[in-house]
This record gives C-alpha cells, structure tokens and sequence, in this order.
C-alpha cells in the first residue's frame, strides 16, 4: 500500500468513477477531499485549503490550469491507452472496433493528455456502450493505475523514478485523435448494417448521443440493442419504423434492425433522455405514429434451449434450473432508473415468479446499475412531476412489498452493478444482498434535496445495522463500498473481481441454497420473522409514516427536492462543491504544517 497521502479529487462531478476512487483511497487509509472543477480561481482556492500531496483528477471536461500544475503535482485519468490523447478516447476505441483498451494516468502538462505517463492499465474491448465500458472496465483499470501511480509519490519524490515521457515510449499504440464531431457519428439507415449501426450508438452512449431523426423530427439516439425483424417485415425499407416494445422502437437497418431504447429531442420542453416512445408522446401526430405500430411483448421465460440472440431486447427476463428449484429473475433498465410501468412490469414478474414451484429467487440486476430507485426524467417529463413522483414513489414500494412478502422461499439481490437510493432499499427487501467486488451503494436520498426517501427503508435499514448506524448512513451521504457494506452488516457478502466470476459465483451459491438439507426449516423461520415484525409494527404503518414525509417534498413548501431534480435531469452545470464531500472546506479545517508523505 502507498504512503498515506493528502489527496484532492478535481472532478467535473461527482460520477460513478470519482465514488469509486473517493472510497477507493480513502479506505487506503489517504485523506482525501472533493472539488468540483468550476472556475480556476476556485480550484486554487481548495488547493490551497486543502494543501494536497498530489491532485488526482479522473473527469475533466477541460484543462488543468497551469497556476496548479506547475505547483502542485497533478494526475490525469484519461480513459484511453498510453499515447491516446483527446477528449473522444472511447469513443473511437468502440466505434473503430478496437479488441483492447485501456486507461493512462499521465502527469498534467501544457498539452492535453500528452504528459509522462506514471501508470496504465489495458483490458479486453466487449461490444457493449461506452458508458457500460466506462463504469466498469474503465473505472477498475483506473484504480488499480492510481493506486500504483500513488504508490510511485514517494519514490518520485527523492527523486528515485520518473515518469515516461511518451516520446520514450515508442511501443505505445495510442494516437492523437480529434473531438469525435456528428459527422463521424452520422448513421445511414439504407445502407449500415446492424453492427455498424450499434457500434456508433454506443459510442456515443451516454453522451452525446447520434444524431437523427425519428417520426420526422431531430433527435439524440441512445441505448441501442440488437433486434430482428418480425414477421411480416422481411421486405421492409431500411430505416422503416417497424415495431416498439416497453418504450424502445425497432427500426430497420439494411441486414436486419435494432432497437432503439432512448432518445433525447433538444426542440422539445423536455431536452433530456427518455425512452424513445415517451419522447414523442407530447405531439399528438408522432404519438399516434408510435402507438399505431405494432406491440412485441417480451417473453418473459424462454424455453431453456432458445437461442437469445432470437429473443431480442428484453428489460426482463425469468429462468429456472432444471430441477426447477431455483429462479432468476434479470432486470435491466437504463441507467438503473425505474419508472411507474417498469415498476409494475417488475411487479408482475415477480408474480409470475411466486406462481412458480421454486425454493430460492435469485433478482439479477443490471450489469451497470442494479437500480437507482425512481425514475426522475419521466417524473421531469410528466404534466405534474408531483403527482407522476408520487404515482412512480407507491410503484417501487409495491414492488419492494412483494418481495418482503415472498415468505415461501428465499430471495437473493445479486448486485452486478451500484446501487443507489431506492435501488439500495429494493435489494434490501431481499433476505441475502450479494454485490460483486467494485460495485458503490449509496443507501441514501437527501442528494436529491430533502428527499426523505420511501422502501420501507426505515424498517430495512435499522433491521440490518441498527438505528445508530441507519441515522449515520442517511446523515453522512457518502458511497459506500461493497465490502464496507458487507462488514457493516448492511449486505451480506462481497465477491467475485468480474461480472463473470461474480455470477458464476452467485449461481454456485444459490444452489448450496436450494440443496441445503436445512432450507424449509430457514425458509419457516424466515415466515415466522417476518409474521412477528408483522405483529410488532405492520409494514403499511412504515410505508404510512415515509409516504407521509414523501408527500411533503412533493407538494410541500420545501422546493428543494424540485429544484435538484430539474438540475439532475437538465445535466446543470456544477455551482459548488458539496460541503460532506469537501472536507478542506468544513469550518475550522487546517492543512497540517507537514505533508504526510
């Protein structure tokens, strides 16, 4: 382990890979402080607060200024191999069909992205988006390069080692590579195949976006996944509107068609991502379009030798081993995000999973994000964000209900990919949360404004850490790593380094479930716990008391909870850093005398 150092973080917010090295580092036993990059005269006002042995800074949208680099020493996270350097590193990477990638920690200088290199990392390429590539490949590669970048400080210091200069490296693959601009990204539905297509959506995936158009009108596609043309439209034009299926829309390309999840329309008084039907459903001819097309349900379970490439998008998923002892149940939704009908298409699932004769449910969520709770671009886009918030607020509490209610069998949150707010509460209502190594919770709400927050969590939270410790999780705001969680109690395991290892492992584990000679005994026990917390307090007299302080943040006087998340959704500049995040900035801090490296 390195030196313990004092570490400032220069983000341009506070994102998935930023969390994960905040409690990375911190763990490691560094200090470390948080400032959003806002104006240079800002930034130097916390480097001098704060006095940091080295400023790392893994999401920039510009150039550190030289007043900093040139005094303090300054490590940049860019996400691409040695030599790569521009601000579209993944983007060509997965547009141009790379097989490796990687990620550089490289010294600030002048150039962008052209200083000494103090440590990489490469990984496989998988075709997948560029912002699933990010939060997972990308995020872990970074880690393991700062830790050993930090652990060079010292070193560095005496003057022991230096950093390569990328003219010494003349093995290094990387290139110069401009800004990726709309012209390189622009889609030609009569003559792209399908995996062209898909390449360049998720290359720009999740921003900018391509740009097109859909029904006539201009707009940003995203989240796009590989479809095939249902019967009845083999001869249909490419670029042809062919069918649509829980908010995404299917459209044709030249060999085949793809599905299109998301889009973001800059004209409309809703500029932000929404699922593709929902973004035209404001204008009465394109909304007639969209529903005169045709409705592909999913199946929910396919029969185990089907082929998935037949299946086609599917935000849920239901199988069972064999012996039908145990179920999985896979959701993904985008960006964790939960609305009203996905909610209750989850509901249903998991009726459908309660009907079915297994021991043991495994709820499997998305690789990204396991679940982020409530959706807040369709509450932003509904008529009354109020009353969708409160519509979307009694759907995810319905589905956390169901699950606290399946008291014939076991259940198991395997978390693949964070977790936030509600998303952390859903996983709670399960008897075992089992979250891969790497993945961040944050079992809180009060970042959105006030938010008091619904879940049941106020019964969840103290069962599984006491009340001291639930009032200090909400207090605090901070991501929580895996393990942590697990050693507080707040989970009950972590493992498996990858998304591979990880559910090989969780299906192993679920089946020393289902054999173990002691599971209707646990699964009884479980019953008459659950009927005891029952009698003590009913689960609707919590849900009575959080709805009732939810009620109040979404017709109350208190805008806050609004306001945060019109910013959220509209991807507002940052205007300041937030205090629990910026220590250098707590009342009374001083820098100590003497570094501690």
């Amino acid at each position: 382990m390195a030196a313990a150092l004092r570490i400032l973080l220069l983000t341009h917010s506070f994102n998935g890979l930023a969390q994960r090295l905040f409690a990375e580092l911190g763990a490691d036993g560094h200090a470390v402080s948080v400032e959003f990059d806002i104006a240079d005269s800002v930034t130097e006002e916390a480097v001098a607060l704060f006095a940091p042995d080295v400023i790392v800074a893994p999401f920039l949208k510009r150039a550190v200024p030289e007043s900093i680099w040139r005094r303090h020493l300054t490590l940049i996270v860019h996400p691409g191999i040695v030599g790569d350097r521009g601000p579209s590193a993944l983007d060509w990477a997965i547009r141009e069909g790379e097989t490796a990638w990687g990620v550089t920690v490289l010294q600030a200088e002048a150039e962008m992205d052209a200083g000494p290199v103090w440590a990489s990392r490469e990984f496989p390429l998988r075709a997948a988006s560029k912002a699933d590539v990010y939060r997972n490949e990308t995020t872990a590669g970074a880690l393991a390069a700062v830790r050993e970048a930090l652990a060079r400080v010292p070193e560095w210091r005496a003057g022991r080692w230096q950093p390569r200069a990328l003219a010494h490296i003349p093995a290094a693959r990387g290139r110069l590579r401009p800004l990726m601009r709309q012209a390189e990204r622009a889609l030609d539905w009569t003559r792209m195949g399908s995996a062209a297509i898909l390449a360049r959506i998720r290359a720009a995936d999740g921003f900018p976006g391509v740009a097109d158009a859909l029904f006539g009108q201009p707009c940003h596609l995203f989240d796009a996944h590989p479809g095939r043309r249902p019967a009845g439209c083999e001869d249909a034009a490419p670029g042809t509107l062919l069918a649509r299926r829980d908010g995404a829309l299917l459209r044709a390309t030249a060999d085949g068609a793809v599905w299109i999840g998301h889009v973001r329309r800059a004209d409309s008084p809703h500029p932000f991502k929404l699922p593709a039907t929902l973004a035209f459903a404001a204008e009465v001819a394109e909304a007639a379009e969209a529903a005169a097309l045709p409705e592909l349900p999913a199946t929910l379970m396919a029969p185990a030798d089907a082929d998935p490439a037949t299946l086609g998008y599917r935000e849920l998923a239901y199988r069972e081993t064999d012996d039908g002892a145990l179920g999985v149940l896979s959701f993904e939704f985008y960006n964790g995000a939960m609305s009203t009908a996905q909610c209750r298409r989850l509901l249903a699932a998991i009726e459908f999973a309660r009907g079915r004769p297994t021991h043991v449910l495994v709820l499997d969520g998305g690789a990204g994000f396991w679940s982020n709770g409530i959706h807040l671009n369709t509450i932003e886009a509904a008529p009354s964000p109020g009353d969708e918030s409160w519509a979307n607020i009694e759907a995810i509490d319905d589905v956390c209900l169901a699950l606290l209610g399946l008291t014939d069998r076991l259940t198991v949150a395997a978390l693949r990919g964070n977790a936030g707010a509600g998303g952390c509460f859903l996983a709670l209502a399960c008897d075992q949360v089992w979250a891969r190594a790497g993945v961040v919770m944050n079992p809180h709400y009060k970042n959105m404004g006030n938010l008091f927050g619904s879940e049941y969590w106020t019964y969840l939270l103290p069962r599984r850490v006491g009340e001291d410790a639930a009032r200090a999780i909400m207090r605090n705001r901070l991501p929580l790593l895996a393990r942590e969680a697990a050693a507080q109690g707040l989970i009950d395991d972590c493992f498996g380094a990858d998304r591979v290892g990880f559910a090989a492992e969780v299906e192993a584990r679920a089946r020393t479930l289902t054999d173990d000679p002691g599971l209707a005994a646990r699964i009884a026990d479980k019953a008459r716990r659950r009927a005891a917390d029952e009698a003590e307090r009913p689960l609707a007299a919590y849900r009575a008391a959080e709805l009732d302080m939810m009620r109040r943040n979404f017709y109350g006087f208190d805008p806050s909870y609004h306001v945060a998340r019109y910013h959220f959704v509209l991807k507002s500049p940052q205007s300041w850093t937030p205090r629990h995040l910026a220590r250098h900035r707590e009342l009374g801090w001083r820098a100590p005398a003497a570094s501690a490296a």
